[in-house]
């Protein structure tokens, strides 16, 4: 009999309770590990978390933790639920307790978090017999308003993931099938960061919302915050977007498509798409424009995409404008803050050689391939 693995959730945010409660539901060891214990203290009468919506059961932890050398022992899939602009830092608070053959998974990397991680984890402990694998997106539409019970509004039907080496995607996928068969494998990290769908959906409405939004007047985020006139930007940075991923030879599929394949919402165009998507019915919008939707996906999805663009010579006119008005709304220099195709270790190196940095995990100063094995 096949031992079952055993899992970490990294996070008690919204998506992290969610998972770590699920995976307890279907029967898995699940550590959780936050970096402020005090979130988790309504969790230490029992442990138990509570789901309701699309998923209802009830699922015990083994242990919650604000030690993450105690969280990660003798832990099989590290799942991180913790927003991009802390990758790097957990990266670093791993790196000395990691064993050789442990996966780590972003849910999700946003824009090339799996090569950020993976090369901190390098930096950190000169080899990387670890696997570093990230979602396109977080599998749930979930709200938590307390670290005991999440609400899942919907679970996505397909979400690609991609691994760092992507000789190792198939391998994760095994072990992660069983309780997640809506994960299915991408070509490599190129795909999963520039599919990324929360660089579309959630900066641009957010900011054009932003009036109502502080005068804390709530609305639905999606059905009432994306109007037809809104929808228009976010198509107009879709197609940015795309042709930035047909130029990296990556399969790239509209956010109306995506839509439907995630949700099964049908609609002509991106508005009447959003509008017959169930999932995003209830959802309520940000209460306040110091959210994640801005200062996590502005700096670590959108910079990314506009910088790749940059570097392949595409104009990303909609995606611009977004990464401006955040910057002059919030005084925030976003574009020195995030991640930059030079940060990720892209400037420089041509649309094959960046494939191969995905594929084979590393590329020397002097453009030798080297290929990590796990």
């Amino acid at each position: 009999m096949k031992r079952k693995i055993k899992y970490c959730v990294i996070g008690a945010g919204n998506g992290g309770i969610a998972m770590a409660g699920y995976l307890a539901m279907m029967g898995y060891t699940v550590n959780l590990y936050n970096r402020t214990y005090e979130k988790l203290l309504p969790l230490l009468k029992d442990m138990t978390i509570n789901l309701t919506g699309e998923v209802m059961g009830s699922g015990k932890l083994n242990k919650i933790t604000s030690d993450i050398e105690e969280a990660i022992r003798d832990i099989d899939v590290i799942m991180v639920t913790i927003p991009a602009m802390g990758h790097s830092q957990i990266a670093r608070k791993m790196a000395p307790y990691l064993k050789d053959g442990q996966i780590i998974i972003l849910n999700p990397g946003r824009t090339g978090g799996a090569l950020e991680v993976y090369e901190t984890l390098l930096r950190e402990r000169k080899r990387n017999n670890v696997i570093v694998a990230e979602a396109q997106t977080f599998i749930y539409a979930v709200r938590s308003e307390v670290s005991t019970q999440a609400h899942i509004f919907k679970a996505k039907h397909e979400v690609s993931l991609a691994a760092i080496p992507a000789t190792k995607t198939d391998y994760v996928l095994q072990l992660i099938n069983k309780v997640y068969p809506q994960f299915i494998p991408a070509k490599d990290i190129l795909e999963t960061s520039i599919n990324n769908y929360g660089a579309i959906f959630h900066p641009g409405p957010t900011l054009l919302n932003s009036g109502h939004i502080e005068r804390a007047i709530p609305f639905d985020y999606y059905t009432e915050g994306i109007t037809p006139s809104v929808a228009n930007v976010l198509e107009r940075m879709d197609s940015e977007r795309m042709e930035i991923g047909k130029m990296l030879q990556i399969d790239t599929i509209s956010a109306v498509t995506w839509l439907y394949e995630s949700y099964g919402g049908r609609g002509r165009n991106l508005y009447e798409a959003i509008q017959n998507t169930g999932a995003y019915k209830g959802l309520p919008a940000p209460g306040t424009i110091k959210t994640r939707y801005i200062h996590e996906d502005v700096p670590y999805s959108l910079v990314p995409i506009e910088s790749i663009g940059n570097l392949l010579g595409i104009k990303t006119p909609a995606i611009t404008s977004v990464i401006n008005l955040a910057e002059c709304m919030t005084g925030k220099d976003f574009r020195k803050i995030g991640r930059t195709a030079d940060k990720l270790g892209l400037e420089g190196l041509s649309i094959t050689e960046m494939h191969l940095l995905a594929r084979k995990g590393r590329i020397s100063k002097n453009r030798t391939f080297v290929e990590e094995v796990v």
